[in-house]
């Protein structure tokens, strides 16, 4: 079992390259079932969600390499529509295939998802939306089946701007007979880089970046070559790790304009940053003053920047107040910062969190992806030791987490 062994860190200093989005290449990948022949993303990298993707287009018949930070995916004329439980599970985003899977080959055998265990996440509004598209769908041993003669254009209005149903009511709608309508729709720089990398295959989408998709289905589509968007989630937590232990850092990659709300938080407890057509510089030159957090769908402070945030919290100067407003569940590792000698107090969907100078180095464990990268930022805050077991959480979203942070001066190591 691998662990990131952190010690306390001074000033931040350098640069560090912001790797692809995550949360986009997924889902581009998932996309990329739509077009026979070779798709090349660029861009991509080298996590273990993208390892799992690969493995799970893999099963279903198509041809996946990766060279460097681009991946080549060869989808063939015929496709085994099938996601099975021994890869879905370790991948909640898996579910994502849904969706081209019926709107390509009108039929999918999709396994119940698994994932981050942070609350619950149902699936009922990608189903309903694909219902309202002409899908039928039917549960049998822990798997969903469904199936479409032919999906037809129709208005959706989505209770809530779900990131997943609205990729996976994209990927339907695109080849589907007529005009889909998706209302309240995500709005995700994510999103947005899937539609754009649809209508470079030749989809008819309007309303890009907007709650409102209108997309025209068209027959077929293409195969393209693309570049992933950088990965503002990887951004945020090392701007957590400069307000934590102060100094410059350079983001090569990062782009403001895909984190307004959260740089705004940020300026508001001292860190200042400027940008250039590369990326943008950072700088945090005293220890930071707390503020209020609350987080809401995209435009709106993500969710996933929420940890990272705490955990600058922790040794900011007053308190502050944190709201989740996403997912209930999702405060899980404020016990392993409260080991650190974090003074937060949680209660449902709220926690205050009263900032001490210095944290203490302490054992501690992973949850999440997002918690087990939060968890290093507090050990760069923290005398002595911590020592974060079950890193593999870490791996499945970050490319050399602990290589960036100690090319900058961080004392990040694995175990």
């Amino acid at each position: 079992m691998e662990k990131f062994l952190v010690q306390g860190s001074g000033p931040l200093n350098g640069e560090i390259r912001i790797g692809g989005a995550k949360n986009s290449a997924l889902k581009l990948m998932a996309a990329s079932l739509l077009a026979e022949g070779s798709t090349s993303l660029n861009n991509v990298p080298e996590i273990t969600d993208v390892a799992i993707m690969m493995e799970l287009l893999e099963a279903m018949g198509v041809r996946v390499q990766r060279v460097g930070q681009r991946i080549e995916i060869d989808v063939p004329d015929e496709i085994e529509p099938v996601a099975p439980y021994s890869l879905v599970e370790r991948m909640r985003a898996s579910i994502v295939v849904l969706g081209p899977l019926l709107s390509r080959i009108g039929r999918a055998k999709v396994a119940l998802p698994g994932g981050d265990d942070f609350g619950s996440r149902p699936i009922d509004m990608h189903l309903q939306g694909l219902e309202q598209l002409g899908a039928e769908f039917s549960y049998e041993h822990g798997d969903i089946n469904g199936r479409a003669d032919q999906l037809v254009g129709a208005e959706v209005f989505l209770e809530f701007p779900s990131v997943g149903a609205t990729e996976n009511l994209l990927m339907a709608a695109v080849l589907a007979d007529g005009t889909t309508v998706i209302e309240n729709a995500a709005r995700e720089p994510e999103i947005s880089d899937l539609a754009n990398f649809l209508s470079k295959m030749g989809a008819v989408i309007e309303g890009i970046g907007t709650s409102r998709l209108t997309i025209e289905g068209v027959s077929a589509l293409h195969p393209v070559s693309y570049e992933v968007i950088p990965d503002r989630i990887e951004a945020a937590t090392y701007l957590a790790a400069l307000g934590v232990c102060g100094g410059e850092l350079r983001l090569i990659g990062a782009r403001s304009d895909h984190m307004e709300m959260l740089l705004r938080k940020l300026e508001e407890m001292g860190m200042e940053w400027s940008e250039d057509e590369d990326g943008l510089t950072a700088r945090v030159l005293e220890r930071l003053q707390s503020v209020d957090v609350s987080t809401l769908p995209y435009p709106g402070l993500a969710t996933d920047y929420k940890p990272f945030l705490v955990a600058a919290l922790c040794v900011s100067q007053g308190a502050g107040m944190v709201t989740e407003n996403i997912f209930a569940g999702r405060f899980r590792y404020i016990d392993e910062l409260v080991r650190m000698g974090a003074e937060i107090r949680a209660e449902g969907r709220h926690a205050v969190v009263r900032g001490v100078k210095r944290l203490s180095g302490a054992p501690v464990r992973a949850h999440d992806i997002r918690a087990g990268a939060a968890l290093v930022v507090a050990g760069l805050a923290a005398d002595g030791e911590t020592v974060i077991s079950d890193a593999h959480h870490v791996d499945r979203g970050y490319e050399d987490l602990a290589g960036k942070l100690s090319s900058v001066g961080a004392q990040v190591t694995r175990i």
